[in-house]
């Protein structure tokens, strides 16, 4: 029996939909392990369709469609090492989530996922059907056990394939970033490992697809649980994977192993990657966005630079009579700092036609919100007629802190394609745009140094639609509002939550009502990319129309 056995890792970037560019990825990473003597070349889960496609996945032509790929494929690698790859697989009236072996021209094995995830962002239990616990597939002489995904996540798909002879496990995943994530993952998968006493090979895509970004940071663990290798997080690698016969039973062959990101290097790594994505699958070249001087915007050009470059990055000050200079200077210090294009188009001549225009209907009341509105609206109309002009994709900038109390006006700042801080909370803003001024990474286009002048980070938040005006005229201060949604949103807590963490009861019930009171604004809002498990989108789903509110 051969005492050596190497797998080809496709740690990849698949693209929702796209058969022909998926298979053309997996061609590519199985000719690299023909060409490094691979027993097994490995790719993700539902690798060929990319994830998470849900709906898609259960029309019947895409179907087809698949299985013509996945035809090709299989024999377009008929003449070298098996391919391992995650496709839906229908048999009848029944679909599955499913890993295909292609070996000599045809599927030879397929594993088919038991544990369908049916929290957060996954809706699986409603796509596929639920697969028999099955045994493990032979590669030569060696027998391989795949718990697709969720099924490492449960005991009972790997303690059947330990006891029905499987000699190590190869897990496809398609698991999506949120913070703090890889360390609950390896626990897990520790676990499983302790218990069948087999060596672990745990293989995650990566990528945006709308608001999920995959993290990848594929790993090793030999029995005992001891790390044997690990892949960079975000980047796209195919590599090698040796495993060696001992007395004991396979054991992977240890090799140098990347760092995983701390916290915020990860958080900025997805809002980046996740930008990157959404424009290079949709297939915009350029964003803009409307940049005012404040904290947000700062850090979404910033983010944008250094997603597709500054290069294809328009930046533009709309100012009002309440513009500051102090915000006219700092945006254009940002602009320069990055390197951006810059446009100056002020919007008082626009706003006096629309206050004429509606001056006969507006008679006899007084001034307030509607007005401040119109500010943000026609900012909002001018940046839509650029962004059609010019193809270019307008970006949106309000936090997470705003995007939960509708601290944004509908159809005018919050018009954009993507907001790439939807997740990020106003008080992480601040040292996100910190960390970022400090540090710079190889996979960021923009330059290096400080993007983000510290006049900027430390002066009061206003959206300058009146004079002197603060954010904290209408919400409490930040750090205040922020640990009460993390309680209310991100941990599903009570208004005696709140209580108990030392906050107003009155406060709290008002920012609980202006969260329910918002969920039709972010019906209508742009993606963003996931950070925390509390994200507004799949991980959060809430009626429009509510008039529950805790009773407490």
């Amino acid at each position: 029996m051969a005492d050596r056995f190497r797998i080809t890792l496709g740690q990849l970037n698949p693209t929702v939909g796209d058969l022909a560019g998926n298979a053309a990825l997996a061609l590519e990473a199985w000719q690299a392990g023909k060409e490094a003597g691979a027993d097994l070349v490995a790719l993700p889960e539902m690798f060929i369709t990319g994830y998470n496609a849900q709906d898609l996945v259960m029309k019947r032509a895409f179907q087809l469609d698949v299985m013509t790929h996945i035809e090709k494929l299989a024999a377009d690698c008929a003449d070298g090492p098996p391919l391992a790859i995650g496709a839906p697989w229908a048999e009848g009236t029944e679909l599955f989530n499913a890993y295909l072996i292609l070996k000599n021209g045809k599927i030879a094995s397929r594993m088919l996922k038991h544990n369908l995830p049916n929290e957060t962002v996954f809706d699986e239990v409603r796509i596929f059907d639920s697969g028999p616990l099955g045994g493990p597939y032979a590669v030569g002489n060696t027998r391989v056990g795949s718990p697709i995904c969720e099924d490492a996540w449960h005991p009972d798909v790997s303690e059947t394939l330990e006891e029905t002879g499987a000699e190590f496990l190869l897990v496809p995943n398609g698991s999506p970033y949120y913070r703090n994530k890889m360390d609950t993952r390896m626990n897990v998968m520790v676990a499983r490992v302790v218990e069948t006493g087999l060596p672990l090979i745990y293989l995650n895509m990566v990528g945006g697809q709308d608001d999920q970004i995959f993290d990848g940071a594929s790993f090793a663990l030999n029995p005992g649980g001891k790390l044997a290798m690990q892949l960079p997080a975000f980047d796209a690698v195919t590599t090698n994977v040796d495993l060696e016969r001992t007395p004991d039973g396979w054991r992977v062959v240890e090799q140098a192993f990347a760092k995983y990101p701390p916290p915020y290097e990860a958080d900025y790594r997805v809002c980046v990657q996740g930008l990157r994505d959404y424009m290079r699958k949709t297939g915009f070249k350029k964003v803009l966005l409307g940049l005012s001087g404040g904290i947000d915007s700062a850090i979404v050009a910033t983010i944008a630079a250094d997603a597709i470059g500054p290069e294809n990055v328009r930046c533009v000050m709309l100012p009002s009579e309440y513009t500051s200079q102090a915000s006219l200077d700092d945006a254009e210090a940002v602009a320069n700092a990055l390197g951006c294009r810059y446009d100056y188009v002020p919007i008082s001549e626009g706003r006096q036609a629309i206050t004429n225009t509606l001056a006969p209907l507006f008679e006899g009341t007084d001034e307030g919100l509607t007005e401040e509105n119109i500010q943000s609206r026609l900012r909002g109309l001018l940046l839509m007629a650029l962004s059609n002009k010019f193809g270019e994709m307008l970006l949106t900038t309000g936090n997470k802190s705003e995007v939960a109390v509708g601290y944004a006006t509908i159809y005018g700042d919050m018009s954009g394609g993507y907001n790439p801080i939807k997740d990020m909370y106003k008080t992480r803003v601040f040292e996100t745009c910190r960390w970022r001024n400090a540090n710079h990474r190889d996979w960021m286009m923009g330059p290096a140094g400080t993007m983000i002048p510290e006049t900027i980070i430390t002066k009061p938040p206003t959206a300058e639609l009146r004079d002197d005006q603060k954010d904290s005229d209408s919400l409490p201060d930040y750090p205040d509002l922020d640990a009460m949604l993390n309680i209310l949103v991100d941990q599903d807590g009570s208004i005696e939550d709140c209580v108990a963490a030392g906050f107003d009861r009155a406060t709290a019930k008002k920012v609980e009502h202006l969260i329910y009171i918002s969920e039709y604004k972010r019906f209508q809002s742009a993606p963003g990319p996931r950070l925390t498990k509390g994200a507004f989108w799949l991980d959060r789903r809430y009626p429009i129309v509510n008039r529950w509110r805790d009773p407490s």
